[in-house]
């Protein structure tokens, strides 16, 4: 019998929880483990620990397999990474990142950086096959107009689907807060104050209380 110990965690952004089912099954390259349930209730930011029995050693873990089910109301769960021990102490790391949605398996590799030669096994070749079709047909392509580079072919964010949501409204969300910040620093002279500061205090003065104590620790 060897026993995995696996860690698994939530976002911690808001209503990255769930409380639908989620399951996990570990592949590994002598072998794959039976589905295991993990819990039915995921809190954002926390992290839910479990043992996976197997009646053999699977070898190195290549991949996992997160599977997610709904009794009643759907109810998506964001998945921050997975950890996986080994019965010899090996440590397998999974980023995962995504959100899951509906009634849906997903599988996540390992994270150690692999080129395709690498991918000596054929489920994963398998996986890396199946992760670029995925691709193509997310970011499908089309003329936005004769002589403009090409565009994604929708017509708003929401189309897309909801992981590329989330990396488009973050990015937009980070974009403002810099022009904020600019503005900011624009309207209070940081930007066209041409001589040196008087003192600590005056620096002060543009930045936020916050800021403002954090500056005071550094120096």
């Amino acid at each position: 019998m060897a026993v995995y110990k696996v860690t698994v965690a939530t976002g911690d952004m808001a209503e990255a929880g769930t409380n639908n089912s989620i399951s996990i099954t570990l592949v590994g390259s002598y072998g794959e483990s039976r589905q295991t349930t993990v819990s039915f209730l995921f809190l954002p930011g926390k992290e839910k620990s479990l043992s996976v029995h197997c009646g053999q050693d699977l070898g190195p873990i290549v991949l996992i397999r997160l599977h997610k089910w709904r009794l009643f109301l759907e109810d998506a769960w964001f998945c921050k990474d997975v950890r996986v021990t080994a019965p010899n102490g090996t440590l397998y790391r999974f980023p995962c990142y995504q959100w899951l949605e509906g009634v849906t398996t997903v599988e996540v590799r390992e994270g150690s950086g692999k080129k395709l030669v690498d991918d000596k096994l054929q489920i994963l070749k398998e996986h890396r096959h199946q992760e670029l079709a995925a691709r193509q047909e997310a970011y499908r392509w089309k003329n936005f107009a004769q002589g403009w580079p090409r565009c994604l072919n929708v017509d708003s964010i929401f189309e897309l689907d909801s992981n590329i949501q989330f990396s488009c409204i973050r990015a937009s969300n980070f974009t403002g807060f810099l022009i904020f910040q600019g503005a900011s620093h624009f309207l209070s002279g940081f930007l066209l104050r041409r001589t040196s500061w008087n003192s600590l205090d005056e620096m002060r003065t543009i930045f936020s209380r916050t800021q403002g104590r954090d500056i005071g620790g550094c120096l």
